[in-house]
Parts: structure tokens; sequence; C-alpha cells
């Protein structure tokens, strides 16, 4: 028999529109059958006990599923046989719909489940009991007697399919066509056979009574047998789907669908309503909250569960289960708030942590309830779930970890690179895909000076910057240790040079990390497609090379020119070629000249420049300049090398061999009877490094020159922002008698404050105020302020780049001591420049363009002086 057993979703009293017609057409059925045939007293006994036979053969149940319904099919069959055969057909009606009516209420149904079930089981018995009285069997037992009761039991059971099928698409609407034809059948086979069972016990009563004994024994043998096998097949099915599930959710972890998997299998497996996933909130992962529903193609992102049970669940790392007999009172009376009669809760375990929880809500019919069986899968089921999470977050993690940055969280240059190639696939009108590199120059002086961990800091503060500040479309990105990249589709170059100078301001902003206030200088270099190149890392490496060239020329930003990448190419070139001309460390720098003037054909050598009284042209100093006469290339302009030694980490060798030349010319003219002193250029690098004061006072000894002899120079734009980290080192050189000097003041913001606390005796002023001074009223103020400002503070004042007496006459008249250009002399090797100091001590001092006696310079007006670029040409020194 089967029968409507759970039917949710609409309004269950839908069913009603379904019962009154079938109970109309039972009536008008009975009242014909009842007609021709009447009750008979003597039935009584018989009737009863097919009553009881009613009501027992409701234990033997096979349930099926339709979508959210439950069919159940019962061995009814077997004694509606039996019934039709032994008793009147209006006797079977009555007892059959009486012993349907106590069946519903000890199931405790509701009402419209019971007025329905009666009916449609009176309508279908109704139809059985007109098949056989129509074709009368009794008491003969014949092949005809079996058809024809066959033929009623079987429209018994196909009409009871219809009505439940029927009630189900009223209230839930049309479930899946191949969910319906799979249960229909199952139940019409299971019908057919139950059939063909009655039909043998039929047989065996009407030839022997006392048969029913042997038959009631080989019942209870098979019964046993039954569920033997049917607890082995639940086993070995449950054993089987588990392995799918296992190769599914391998599968699922991979190609992300592991949640839809799970929840799907999960609920089908332990015959569940609701099947829910819970992950808490993880680092960067956010919290997960997906369930499966029996009636629902795709995930809900809610679930029925009380969160107490998965809370509890969770904080225990114990399983909760909550039935109408089991669980806790107050978690029992939870439930039944809810509207769910029960619940299982299993935490995912991923070692000895517990990383979410596995749940089902509501097993399916009305009756059946979750049990311990149903439990152990689900535990099961958990271990293998958290598995695949796990492993599933590890794919991810490690998907994630190879496009993105560890530190900053921020895509890294292959992710970068990936979005670029998308960018430039796709040629808009009116528009380019800029690219911007970022460099944030003083990372390594801050991991020297406050450890790595501030460097780190001060990465994720740029970072967050960017993040912040960059437009919505913009990809940001770090692509080394202080580099990061910006990516986006802007209208045209100017727009992207304007971006970068918007971010690079934003940046500079003073931030704080740890205890100290940084701010920190920052190169952006642009280069953008079609215009610049078409392939992404092209693209990537034209605006790296933007922004090195930003960095050496001191501009805010820069873009990519043609130029760039030749010069780029030769100093990669050069890199090796300076380490040779170094010495290649096998010797010491000053060991790597050759005697009495002579030097290997590549190597780094000494030149010197003249610094000049301006009242009396007396030679007061000289300042020492490093240079690289290439055998390939010629004269290296200073910038270039010093880049290449920057990069290679040989900086720290050409600022040695400077100054133990100087040393070297300087004990040279003291043993002449002659003091002259020299000045350096150190790197901000050198200043902050503890062991140099040392080594300074190491190298005063080993030379024997008086340490006031000695002037350092340090650039102004190094200092400014951090003066803390020098100042010791400069007060332990300054207490040893060593001069120091603020070299290009005016270019780096540096305030009084600076000058007041560090300990300076010179002040150089920047070439570019000096050259313009006689005709830029701007300058000449700058100069004036500055030599003012020095005076007050007691320091000598030096102008550089002085190349006409037009100039030295504004000097003179602002007090300004001494000067430095190509109008008294630009730098010399040692002989030449002593050749040069020979004729100034035979001549009146005089304005004298460049050099006398047998010495001849080159003096371009828009050349090379000192360390300093003008228009990036080189120049040769002709004899």
């Amino acid at each position: 028999m089967a029968r409507l057993n759970a039917s949710r979703g609409r309004p269950q009293w839908y069913a009603y529109y379904l019962s009154i017609p079938l109970g109309i057409l039972t009536a008008v059925l009975i009242v014909g059958l009842g007609g021709r045939h009447t009750f008979s007293p003597h039935e009584i006994a018989t009737a009863l006990l097919y009553l009881v036979l009613v009501v027992l053969s409701q234990a033997i149940v096979l349930s099926f599923e339709v979508r959210r319904h439950s069919v159940s099919v019962t061995v009814g069959e077997v004694v509606l046989l039996l019934a039709l055969f032994y008793l009147s057909p209006i006797t079977v009606v009555a007892v059959r719909a009486i012993g349907c009516l106590i069946v519903q209420l000890i199931q405790r149904n509701s009402i419209v489940k019971v007025v329905y079930n009666v009916v449609a089981v009176s309508l279908a018995t109704t139809v059985a009991a007109l098949i056989s009285a129509r074709f009368p069997t009794y008491p003969a037992v014949t092949p005809r007697t079996w058809v024809v009761l066959a033929v009623a039991v079987f429209a018994y059971s196909v009409i009871s399919v219809v009505a439940v099928i029927g009630v189900i698409c009223l209230v839930q609407g049309i479930p899946p066509v191949r969910n319906l034809v799979r249960a229909s059948t199952s139940v019409l086979v299971v019908a057919a056979a139950n059939i063909l069972v009655a039909l043998i016990v039929l047989k065996v009563l009407q030839g022997e009574p006392w048969s029913i004994v042997l038959l009631a024994g080989l019942t209870a043998l098979l019964v046993v047998a039954y569920r033997s096998y049917a607890q082995f097949s639940r086993q070995h099915r449950s054993l089987t789907e588990l392995y799918e599930l296992t190769q599914q959710l391998s599968d699922a972890g991979r190609n992300g669908t592991l949640p839809d998997v799970l929840l799907g299998r999960v609920r089908e497996l332990l015959q569940a309503e609701y099947a829910t996933l819970w992950l808490p909130a993880d680092g960067r992962y956010p919290q997960t909250l997906l369930t499966a529903r029996v009636d629902s193609s795709g995930l809900l992102d809610q679930s029925p569960t009380p969160p107490m049970l998965r809370e509890r669940a969770v904080a225990d790392g114990t399983t909760v289960v909550v039935g109408p007999k089991v669980g806790e009172s107050a978690l029992r009376a939870l439930l039944r708030g809810s509207g769910i009669k029960d619940a299982i809760v299993v935490p995912l375990r991923s070692g000895s942590a517990v990383i979410g929880s596995l749940e089902v809500v509501g097993r399916l019919g009305e009756r059946a309830f979750f049990g311990p069986d149903d439990v152990r899968l689900l535990q099961t089921l958990a271990a293998h779930a958290a598995v695949a999470v796990e492993n599933s977050r590890l794919v991810d993690r490690l998907r994630f970890d190879a496009y993105h940055d560890a530190l900053t969280r921020l895509p890294n240059r292959r992710r970068v690179l990936a979005q670029l190639e998308e960018a430039v696939r796709v040629r808009t009108p009116g528009e380019v895909v800029a690219v911007l590199s970022i460099d944030v120059e003083g990372l390594r002086d801050v991991n020297d000076a406050f450890g790595h961990d501030a460097g780190d800091e001060l990465l994720r503060e740029v970072a967050s910057r960017l993040r912040n500040l960059a437009p919505a479309a913009a990809l940001v990105g770090r692509s080394g240790s202080d580099e990061f990249l910006v990516t986006l589709r802007l209208p045209d170059a100017p727009a992207a040079v304007a971006l970068a100078g918007s971010l690079r301001a934003a940046i500079q902003q003073p931030m704080r990390v740890g205890e100290a206030t940084l701010e920190v200088n920052v190169a952006v270099g642009v280069a953008v497609h079609p215009d610049h190149a078409s392939e992404p890392d092209v693209l990537v490496r034209r605006a790296d090379l933007a922004a090195q060239s930003a960095k050496q020329f001191g501009t805010q930003v820069h873009l990519f020119r043609p130029s760039l990448t030749a010069r780029s190419s030769l100093r990669l070139e050069l890199a090796a070629d300076l380490r040779r001309a170094l010495g290649d460390g096998e010797t010491g720098p000053a060991e790597s000249w050759a005697g009495n003037g002579g030097r290997a054909d590549d190597a780094i050598e000494v030149h010197f420049q003249p610094m000049v009284a301006l009242p009396d042209r007396r030679v007061v100093g000289v300042e020492c300049l490093a240079r690289w006469e290439h055998p390939a290339y010629g004269s290296v302009p200073p910038r270039d090398f010093v880049a290449v030694a920057e990069h290679t980490g040989q900086l720290g060798r050409i600022t040695d061999l400077v100054l133990r030349e100087g040393l070297r010319r300087a004990r040279t003219w003291l043993d002449a009877g002659r003091e002259l002193p020299v000045a350096v250029n150190l790197s901000f690098r050198t200043i902050v490094d503890p062991a140099f004061p040392r080594h300074v006072a190491a190298l005063l000894n080993e030379f024997g020159v008086p340490a006031h002899l000695v002037t350092l120079e340090i650039r102004e734009d190094s200092m400014v922002g951090e003066p803390e980290r020098s100042l010791a080192n400069l007060k332990r050189l300054a207490d040893a008698g060593v001069r120091l000097a603020v070299d290009d003041f005016g270019t780096g913001n540096a305030s009084l404050s600076y000058l007041r606390r560090l300990p300076f005796h010179e002040v150089k002023i920047d070439r570019s105020f000096v050259q313009g001074m006689a005709t830029n009223a701007d300058d000449l103020a700058t100069v004036r302020a500055v030599v003012s400002l020095a005076r007050h503070l007691g320091l000598v004042c030096v102008a550089e780049g002085v190349e006409s007496e037009r100039t030295v006459n504004l000097l003179e008249d602002l007090g300004c001591e001494v000067g430095q250009g190509f109008l008294f002399s630009r730098a010399l090797p040692f002989e030449r420049f002593e050749a040069w100091l020979a004729a100034t001590r035979q001549e009146e001092p005089a304005g004298v363009h460049g050099e006398t006696g047998a010495v001849t310079v080159i003096e371009p007006r828009n050349g090379t002086d000192g360390d300093h670029p003008t228009d990036g040409r080189w120049l040769r020194a002709v004899p």
C-alpha cells in the first residue's frame, strides 16, 4: 500500500481540494457496491482478524523519497488479497477504512492527512472490491481466481500511487518526472511481489488450514533474513556512497564546487531536509554559512539550525544531537521553538583545532528521526569534509601566495603582469594602459637603524596608502623589496604623470613607524601602452627604468623615454668593469694605481678641483672627485658609475679610494711645506655606519695628516627627515677635528634647526642657484639668504658652479668667502692639478679661464662640475 507520509511547503489543507472529490467518488462506488453485497454477521470474527492484520501490516515498511515527501510501501497487499477472497466486498471496504483510520491516529498525523489517507484508501479498496465482486472467486481457487484477485489488488496499488502523486503535485508542485517514475516503479514492483506472495499463502490455506503455522514460521525466518540483508545492504550502500563522496570531494576541492558536492551528498545520505556547512571567519577567509535544502537546486546562505547548537558543538568539540527524546531539555525546547523536529551538529576538526561544523536538520518522514547510525555516519562524513576543506584552503592559499606578496598582501609582479596582459590585449580608443613604478628610497637605512620589523611596517603603510588613494579601477601590486606597481587605464600619458604625482605626495606625508616619525622619499616612473611598449614585461621594465631615472636626477616623476634604455644597458655592461677598475678587491685602493701618477688603463682615479678664496683668488682647498676613463666608452659620467656602484655594493670602496688618495696627496703637500685641505663627498649610508669614524681616525693616523685638513661633505637631501641617525657619528668626527660641510645646500629643504643641531663648519651653495644669480632675482635672493644664514651661524660659505666674473662680484658683495667652479678650473688629475697650482703661484691672482701653462681644459658652459649632471654628454680631457 502506498500512502502520504509527509507534505510540506504549501498549506496542507490544499489536500482537501482532492479529498472532497475523491470522497464523493468513493461514496458513489460504495452505494453501488452495497446494493449488491451486504454485510453477513458470520463475518465478524474474520473481519476483526482482518482488522488486526491491517494494523500489524504497517510494521513492515519500505520507504521511498519523492522530493520533500516519503512514500511508504507496506505488505498490506497480502492482507487485502486474502480479505477479498474470504470477506464480502462491502466488509473489506469498511474494515480497510477503519484500519487505515486507526493507523493514522496512532501515528498522530494531522487531520488533513488523516482525512486524505482514509479517503484514498477507501477509494482504492472500493475499486478492488468492485473488480472482485464483478468476477466472484469464492470458494474455488483456480487460475481464474488468481487473475481476478491479482488485478483487483494491483488496481488498488495503482490508485494509491496516483493519489499520493496527485496530492504531492498539488501541495508542492510537480516534482522531477525522473523521481516520479523511479518511485512509482519501485512501489508497483513491490506490490506485484506482495500479490505473488499472497496467492501462495491463499493456495496453502486452501489446501491445509493448519499449514498456516508453518507459513508463520517461514515468515518469521524471512523477516529475520530480510532485516539482516537490509542492514548489510545499508552498510554496503553507505560505504559505497562514502567512497564516492570522498572522490567527489577531492575533485570539488580543485574546481571550487566543494560546498555544493558536500552538502548535496550529506543531505541525501542522511535523508535530511537540510544540510549545513559553517566555517567561522579565519584570517583572510570570511565566515561561510551554506545550506542545501531538499527542494532547492542551489545553496542557501542561511540555516534553520539554532546558532546555540553549533556554538555548543564548536566550543566543546563534541557532537550535539537533539530530538524529541534526545538531548538536553533546554535544547529540545529550543528546537521545538524553531519548528525543527531533530538535528545533528558535528564539529569539523583540523588536527586539534575546530574549524567549523557540519549539520543536518529534519529527518525526512513524519515519524522518522535521526538515530545512532546516522550520528556515526555524519561524524565519518565530517572527518572527510574537514580534510577536504583544509585541502581546499591549502590550494587556495598556495594559489593566493603564488600571485600575492606575503608582507603587504598586494598582488605580486606575476599577478600584475597577468593583469597587464589582459589589459593590453584589448585596445580602447582614447585610452592608454599606464604603469606606475613607485620606488621607496631609504628602506635599507630604516632596516639598519630601526630593524627589519620597522622596515616591514613602513612597507605595509605605503601599501595601505596606495590601496586607499589609487582609483578603484587600479591594480596596486608590490614588485620588489621597495618597489610598488600601479596599473590602470587613463586618457593619456599626462594623466598618468598627474596621478603619479598625487600618489607620490600622499606617500611622502610623515608616517609613524614604531616610536619614530619618518618622511620617506619616493621616485615614480611612468610608462604607457601603446606609446612605450606592447608587451607587459617590457612595459613594467621601462616604468622601472623611469623610476630609477627619477631617483637619479631627483625629479618627482619621470616619464619613460627611449634614451633611458640605452643608458640602462650601458650600466649593466659597466658593472663588471667597475669591479675590475676598483682592483677586484685583491689589493687596497691605493695600491691599485701605479706609482708616480701612473695607473691601470681602466682604473678609477681621483681628480682635484680647487676651492678659491674670492677676495684674493688664493687656493684654500681642493675637492677630491672620482673619475673613470673607460677603455671602450671613454670618460664615464660620475652619475652613471656611482649608480652602478650603489646597485652592486661598491660605493663604499669608491669612497675609501677617494679618501685614501686625498689623504695621500695632502701628505705630499705637507711634505712640500704646503697645507692644502682636502674635501671628500660621503653618502648617507657611509655617514650612519658606526665604524666609519674609527676608519677615518685610522686613515689620518696612517697618512699622518692633521684632522683639520680634511673636510667631509654631506648632501643636504640625505639629511632631511633623519638627522638623528647621523648625529652621533658627525659629533664623533667633529670632536676628532674633522671639518664637516653641507653640500648642495638649498635643494633638500633643510631647516635652520638642522644646521644648529648638527656640527657643521661649512655650507656649500648648490650650483643651480649660483649659476642663475646673475640673471634671476629669485636665485640671487636665495644665495643672499644662505650667505646671511651661514654668517650668523659662524659657518664658512662656499659657492659651487662659479663660471663668470659677474658671479664672483655678486658673491663678494654678499660676503661669500669661497668659490669653486669652471671660472677657476675644472677637476684635474693630480699631475695636471700640480701644474695648474704651480702656475697660479707664479702669477698674480686673477680670473683665469681654464688651465695655464702646458695644460688645456675644455670648458663647456653646460658641462659637468664635480659629481653633478648637466646635459648628459661625456667630456674628454684634451692634452
